[in-house]
C-alpha cells in the first residue's frame, strides 16, 4: 500500500516560518474582523497538520512555553529531523507526531482538544478523501470557540495554470527518476511548447511568471507544490461548506487588509457586494474581483461576534512595534490588493513613537497627532504597516511569563543560528516579543551569534570577524543584489560593511523584538 497517497515525498519539503498559523496574528484577525479572540496569556493546546520541516511550530513553542504544542506530519524524514531541532533547542512543550490525516480522525493518537488547528499548504494539496478526513479530525478535537486556519490554492486566480500543473503531473511517468528531476524535465517540455509557439502558453500571458519560478525557484518547492494528482485549487465556497460541517464559520482572513473592503473595492463592487445574501458567495465574488490565486481563512467554531465597545477595549491591550528603520517605513503602501497612501502626518506620528519602542495602541492613541482618530481607524494604519511588512502587532504579556518566553526563544535561536554551517536554512529567529518568529537571513544569524556571545555588544568589527571566520572554511557565496557571487566571503572590509549595517538598522529592531538584549554599553 503507498503511504504517500499520490504527494511527492521522495524530497524533504522547503523550510519555512509562516506568520499567519501564530496565536496572536490569528487572534489579531479575529479582533480586526469583529469576533472574540481567545484569551491570549491563558494556557492553551495547539495542533498544526503537516508541518512539513516544522519551523514554525518550533518557533510558536518555543515563544509560547505556556502553551501546549501538538504538530504531525506524515513524512518521517520531516519529523526524524524537527525532532532532533527540538531535542537541541530543549521545546519541552511540542509533541511531534507521524499520522495519517485517517489515523487521526479516527482517533488513533492521545490527543486533548484544542483551541487552535492550523494547516499551511496542505488541503488543496491532498485528496478529496484525506480533506475528508481533515474535517472529521477538526470536528472531533476542535473546543467550541476554537480557531482554524487553513491556507489554500484558490479559485478562479489558477483558473489559467491548471492545464500547466496537469501537465507537470503527466511528466513523473516521462521522468520517473525522482520529483527533482521530474521538474526538471518538466521545464525542458515547457520550454520547447514556447518554443513551438503552443497557443495555450501563447493566449495565456499571466502564466509568464509561473513558468519562470519554474525555471528558477527551489526544486524541492516545486515538487511539493506540483506534482500532486489529486492537486486541486478550491473556491472560497467550497471550503467554507467542508468547515461548516464540523459546526465551524468564516471569520475572515489572516491577510488582515482584507477586511476593509473600502480599501481595495470600489463604491460599484462594494454596492454589489451588498446585493448577496449568502457569506460564502459574498467572500467568493471578492476573489473574482481580485483573481485571488491564494488564500488564508480563519473559521471559528461558534464565533462571537463583538460590538464597537468591546472592540475599542480589545485594540487598547495589543501594540505595534516597528520592523524596519525609521529612514526606510513610509506612509505610501504597495500591496497585492492595490497601493495606499495614508495620512501622513497620522503615519509619521505612529512611525516615528514605535521607532523609539513598541507602543500599545491605546498609548499611540494618546498622541497629539492621532487624538482624533478612533481606535478602530488606528487599527487601519496598523494593518497596512502590518502587511506592507513596515510593523507588526504585538498583544501585550503576562510579565510573569517573560522570563520563561525569553530563555526559551534564546535557547532556539541559538541552535537556529548554528545551523548556518550546515546550509541554508531555518532562515528565521524566534521573538519574545510578538510570540512569533521573525525571518532572518544568513548573515543576520551569524552576527546574531556574535552579538549575543558577547552579552550584548554590538562591535561592527567584531561581529565582521566573527561571520567572516564561520563562513569562510565553508565557502558560502555572497548573495548582492539576488545573484550569487562565485566567491566566499572573501573580503573582510566587504564583511565590515554588511556589519556596520545590521548595527544600524536591524539590531536596534532585535533589540525592541527582545531577540537581542539590551546594549550593555547603553546601560553603563
Amino acid at each position: 500500500m503507498d503511504w504517500t497517497a499520490g504527494y511527492a515525498s521522495d524530497v524533504e519539503y522547503v523550510t519555512g516560518f509562516y506568520r499567519e498559523q501564530g496565536p496572536t496574528w490569528l487572534n489579531t484577525a479575529c479582533l480586526i474582523n469583529g469576533y472574540e479572540p481567545l484569551p491570549p496569556n491563558q494556557s492553551y493546546t495547539y495542533f498544526e497538520l503537516g508541518f512539513g520541516r516544522g519551523l514554525t511550530a518550533q518557533l510558536l513553542a518555543a515563544a509560547n512555553p505556556h502553551g501546549r504544542f501538538f504538530a504531525n506530519d506524515f513524512n518521517p524524514s520531516h519529523v526524524a529531523g524537527a525532532a532532533r531541532l527540538s531535542a537541541a533547542a530543549g521545546i519541552d512543550n511540542l509533541t511531534l507526531l507521524e499520522h495519517s490525516f485517517e489515523d487521526l480522525a479516527q482517533g488513533r493518537a492521545d490527543l486533548p482538544q484544542f483551541d487552535y488547528i492550523t494547516m499551511h499548504g496542505v488541503y488543496t494539496w491532498v485528496s478529496a478523501e484525506n480533506r475528508q478526513h481533515i474535517i472529521a479530525f477538526i470536528g472531533r478535537y476542535l473546543k467550541p470557540g476554537g480557531i482554524v486556519y487553513v491556507s489554500y490554492n484558490a479559485m478562479p486566480g489558477w483558473a489559467a495554470a491548471l492545464p500547466l500543473q496537469r501537465l507537470l503531473v503527466e511528466c513523473r511517468g516521462q521522468f520517473p527518476s525522482g520529483s527533482d528531476q521530474q521538474i526538471a524535465g518538466a521545464n525542458l517540455l515547457v520550454e520547447a511548447l514556447a518554443n513551438t509557439q503552443a497557443v495555450y502558453l501563447a493566449q495565456n500571458p499571466t502564466l509568464e511568471a509561473r513558468i519562470h519560478s519554474l525555471r528558477t525557484a527551489n526544486p524541492n518547492y516545486l515538487a511539493h507544490e506540483y506534482l500532486h494528482p489529486h492537486w486541486q485549487p478550491l473556491y472560497h465556497a467550497d471550503v467554507a461548506r467542508d468547515m461548516a460541517s464540523a459546526k465551524l464559520g468564516f471569520a475572515g482572513s489572516a491577510d488582515l487588509p482584507l477586511a476593509y473592503p473600502e480599501l481595495y473595492l470600489d463604491a460599484g463592487r462594494q454596492e454589489l457586494l451588498a446585493q448577496i445574501n449568502s457569506p460564502e458567495m459574498r467572500e467568493t465574488l471578492k476573489d473574482y474581483f481580485l483573481n485571488a490565486s491564494f488564500r488564508k481563512d480563519v473559521f471559528v467554531r461558534g464565533a462571537s461576534r463583538i460590538g464597537p465597545q468591546r472592540q475599542a477595549e480589545l485594540f487598547n491591550t495589543i501594540g505595534l512595534v516597528l520592523m524596519v528603520p525609521r529612514a526606510s517605513a513610509s506612509a505610501d503602501i504597495q500591496l497585492h490588493v492595490g497601493q495606499f497612501r495614508g495620512p501622513r502626518v497620522c503615519y509619521d506620528a505612529v512611525l516615528d513613537a514605535i521607532a523609539l519602542r513598541p507602543h500599545t495602541l491605546a498609548e499611540l492613541h494618546k498622541l497629539p497627532a492621532l487624538a482624533s482618530l478612533d481606535l478602530h481607524e488606528l487599527g487601519e494604519i496598523g494593518v497596512l504597516l502590518c502587511a506592507s511588512n513596515q510593523a507588526e502587532f504585538y498583544w501585550t504579556a503576562d510579565d510573569s511569563a517573560q522570563q520563561a518566553r525569553q530563555a526559551s526563544a534564546r535557547r532556539l535561536n541559538d541552535v537556529l543560528a548554528a545551523q548556518v554551517r550546515y546550509g541554508d536554512e531555518y532562515a528565521a529567529l524566534c521573538s519574545p516579543l510578538l510570540r512569533s518568529g521573525v525571518n532572518a537571513s544568513v548573515i543576520e544569524r551569524l552576527f546574531y551569534q556574535a552579538v549575543t556571545q558577547a552579552g550584548g555588544a554590538a562591535d561592527p568589527g567584531a561581529l565582521a570577524r566573527h561571520a567572516w571566520q564561520t563562513m569562510a572554511p565553508i565557502r558560502r557565496a555572497l548573495h548582492r543584489s539576488g545573484a550569487a557571487q562565485p566567491s566566499d566571503l572573501d573580503s573582510l572590509p566587504a564583511m565590515k560593511q554588511l556589519a556596520q549595517k545590521f548595527v544600524d538598522e536591524k539590531l536596534p529592531v532585535w533589540r525592541h523584538l527582545q531577540i537581542v538584549g539590551a546594549d550593555p554599553a547603553a546601560q553603563a
